[in-house]
Formats: C-alpha cells, structure tokens, sequence
C-alpha cells in the first residue's frame, strides 16, 4: 500500500505531463447569444482601469506562487475578449512576462467576434503578444447568424478573418452544426466552404441545447423547431470527420480540428491535464502546490469578483484539495477527448490501480477503444459514445 505522502509527492509534479497555463476571463459581450451558456454579461458601461488593476494584481498573487515555473500559454477567453482595450491586453502581457520564464512556443490567444470594428483592433492585439486570434463565426449563413442571435454578417465574418489571417500566422474559427432546419448536405457544403477559408485549426461543435439558455426556455416550451434528430446530427459528426480528414485537417479532439503541428497549444494544457491558473469571474483552475493538486473557482459575478479582489487581494472563491482519485477520473476523461488517447500508467500512478483489463479488452473487441502500448484512446466508432466509454472505464 503506497502512502498518502507519496501520492501527494507524485500530484505536485504530474502537472507536468501537461504544463502550464493561464486562462483570463473577460465577461463581457455586446449581446447575449441565445444558445450561450458561459459566464457573460452586458453593460453599458467597462470601467477597462478597474478592470485592469484587477488582473494585475491577481497575476501578481499567483506569480508568487509560482514565479519558478515556465509559463507555456494565456488564453483571454469570454464574454467577448476583443472589447477589451489593446492597451489592456498589452499591460497584462507586460506583467505576464515580467512574472514568469515564457516558453520558446509561447502561445497566446484571444477570442474575438468577427465585426469589422473589432477586426481594427487586431493589429494593436498583435503589437501587445497576442500570436493567435480564434474567431466565434458560428455560421456562414446569414439566416442562420440570424437564428443564433450573432450581430454580424457572413461577409462581416469574412472580412474580419481575412484582416485577422494579413496580421496572424495563426487564426482559428468556431462553426456550430446541427442547427435548426439544416441537413445533412447543407452541412457539408458548409463545411467545405469553411476548409477552404481556413488556415490551420477549426473548432466545430455540435449545437446543444442548455438550461438557462434563452434556446432553453424556448426549446421546453416547444419552440426551436427543425432541430435534426439524433440519428441525423451523428451523421453530421461521422460527416465531420471525413470531410476534415480528407481536407488534412483532422480531429485532435472531439470538437478540434488541426493541421500538424497547429493545435491550440493551450487548449491541450487542459485535455493533457496540466496545471492553469483562472483569472477572472467565473474562471476555473488547476494548480499544484506543496505536493497537492487544488481545484480553483472564482465568483460568476463581474462586479462581486472585481470588490473581492480589491478589498480581499485574493480573487478565489475556493481552493480544494483534489484526491488521488479525483484526479484519475478528471485526467481520464480530458485525455480520453484527444485522439490521441490517455496514458494507461499514468492514471495508475494517480489513481493507485490499474484500469480494469476485463473492460479494456472489451471495448477493444466492442469497436469502441484502441490500445497503443501504454495508450488507450477512443475509436472512431468510440467517440460518439465517449462518456459511455468513460463509465465503463471508470466502474
């Protein structure tokens, strides 16, 4: 029986299987989307140097933590990160740099929607360290931007990608599936139309429908009419697949597409379970100190995260210890999302105990898993069904 000691020893440094990262919410949008289901606000009115004062001083706090470690990404996720004053951007980098050791590959990305007045801001985004621009297109129809409640064009979108691709080596683009009234072969023309515009990367996601969403409260009311069918929004993902496959852009990830080498480094940090730090309303982390691992959480409320910080100079809301166990299960199912699978030893390391070989042999036989020496990764044929898969995984 191995001690609880050496568990801990073994969680302060797993995270670097991953590496390390810094995620830093912006709350605000323009508009609320009606499908959306993330931490964003409207308002009038942004004090940007409330805001500002803010964020420094929680990069300030976590540098003291860890200012020995190399930072390997930061992604301004949202809301609406490209409401954000570039002056903004840059003091936050400026402090980012002068905290931590940046690695050779530093990445840094900033979400953006794709409105012509925006798209002005990207050369100042890129003049502050910003190296890759992810754009929340959603459609390239207009009537279906319509349906989303998306305050741009399909031209718009168009426009701004070709600016944001003239300043980056990096652009990637959202594009949700499974819309109202769209089949199957307006999904692929779509789609095609979308690896033809495309530089390296692509998220696409299939539209769900959430609880205390303005699509929520429609959809339990009988509205939201067309939605495809199960059967026909798989289609769509299998569809999805090929026609990316064949592109050269293929799945890394249950939703990300990528040529070699141009996967969002960041996003791997959390899908390779390694460590991040979450700034911001709503923002979550992962961070390993004196031989633990701790979940981390922030409040929702822009506002109450903003006095907090000022009055409390702590931004967290909470701070768990996360049990050898606990972390298993949480690797298990980020990794299981990549196409390249999960490290069989290293859940056994956190965990304690090996997956069952009974059920690994099989979801082998079943179709549903491959097994590549150490790793153990979801099939075509498995990826659908992931957390399905999961469960067995983790009887």
């Amino acid at each position: 029986m191995r001690s609880t000691n050496w568990f801990q020893r073994l969680a302060g440094d797993d995270w670097q299987n991953g590496g390390f990262g810094l995620y830093l919410h912006w709350p605000y949008c323009l508009a609320k989307c009606p499908y959306c289901d993330f931490n964003s606000h409207v308002s009038a009115r942004v004090d940007q140097d409330r805001w500002k004062r803010a964020f420094l001083s929680e990069i300030n706090r976590y540098g003291r933590e860890t200012s020995e470690r190399t930072l390997n990404t930061v992604f301004f996720g949202g809301g609406t990160p490209s409401l954000m004053d570039p002056d903004l951007v840059h003091a936050i980098l400026d402090e980012i740099r002068a905290t931590w050791r940046i690695s050779n590959s530093f990445e840094v990305s900033l979400e953006a929607n794709p409105t012509s007045v925006e798209a002005d801001r990207f050369q100042a985004y890129r003049d502050a360290g910003v190296n890759r621009i992810s754009m929340g297109v959603q459609s390239l129809r207009d009537s279906d931007l319509r349906r989303l409640g998306r305050l741009h064009s399909v031209a718009e979108a168009k426009a701004a990608f070709e600016t944001a691709r003239s300043i980056f080596d990096r652009v990637s683009f959202d594009l949700i599936y499974a819309r109202q009234h769209q089949t199957l072969n307006d999904w692929k023309q779509e789609l095609k139309e979308a690896l033809n515009m495309a530089i390296d990367h692509l998220s696409l996601y299939q539209l769900t429908i959430e609880d205390g969403t303005a699509f929520g409260d429609r959809y339990a009311k009988g509205g939201l009419k067309g939605l495809p069918k199960d059967d026909s929004a798989a289609d769509m993902f299998e569809q999805t697949q090929e026609v990316c496959e064949a592109h050269g852009m293929p799945a890394y990830e249950i939703s990300n597409h990528a040529r070699d080498m141009a996967q969002s480094r960041h996003n791997l940090i959390y899908w390779r379970y390694g460590d991040y730090l979450g700034i911001g309303p709503g923002a979550h982390g992962r961070l390993s100190k004196d031989g633990r691992r701790y979940a981390t959480d922030t409040l929702r409320s822009p506002l109450d995260w903003l006095t907090q910080v000022e009055t409390s100079g702590n931004g967290e809301r909470n701070c768990e210890p996360i049990s050898p166990h606990d972390q298993a299960t949480e690797y298990l199912m980020m990794s299981m999302r990549l196409t390249e699978g999960s490290s069989q030893s290293r859940f056994a390391a956190l965990s304690g105990q090996q997956l069952n070989p009974v059920v690994l042999d099989q979801l082998e036989s079943d179709g549903f898993i491959f097994r590549n020496g150490d790793l153990v990764g979801a099939t075509g044929r498995g990826r659908p069904l992931l957390n399905a898969v999961l469960r067995e995984l983790l009887l």
